[in-house]
């Protein structure tokens, strides 16, 4: 199992818990962005840094992600693509994509940027709190007790 981030958004308290996490459970923890990210110096932690464009992060982890990998992200296209080679994809909140209900995520996902190209204040996410670290760190920790051997039931 190896774990992916789609580095460019990703809070920093998120992957302070992945760094630790990594160390603990010998994971490989790959941190993928289109800037340079800094990583603790570890044989488990490393960052890839691809050139700069829409989706180049997105493409090298749809590229990289075998079954039962981990991607973290709040991406729900790039959490569609993910399901689609059977990752698990994990948004920073703790909330799991799954294939039942990710059709859902994608069309609401159009409907909100269609308000907004239109002139509506749709607003933004809620801002990161420590319920969602919290929510973040048991979601992860409960796949991982399980053995990561959950690939293709969400």
């Amino acid at each position: 199992m190896h774990i992916w981030v789609d580095a460019d958004a990703c809070p920093a308290v998120i992957k302070d818990i992945l760094f630790r996490v990594a160390e603990r459970l010998q994971l490989h923890v790959t941190l993928v962005a289109n800037q340079l990210i800094r990583v603790p110096g570890s044989r488990f932690i490393r960052a890839l840094q691809v050139p700069a464009g829409a989706d180049a992060a997105d493409a090298e982890i749809v590229e990289r992600v075998s079954a039962g990998d981990i991607v973290v992200t709040g991406d729900i296209p790039l959490a569609s693509l993910v399901l689609e080679k059977g990752g698990l994809p994990l948004n920073p909140r703790g909330e799991w994509y799954t294939k039942d209900t990710i059709a859902q995520q994608l069309t609401m996902r159009s409907f909100m940027e269609e308000l907004r190209s239109s002139g509506v204040d749709t607003g933004g996410p809620a801002a990161f709190n420590h319920a969602d670290r919290q929510n973040f760190a048991n979601a992860l920790d409960r796949e991982l007790t399980r053995g990561g051997n959950g690939a293709g039931t969400r």
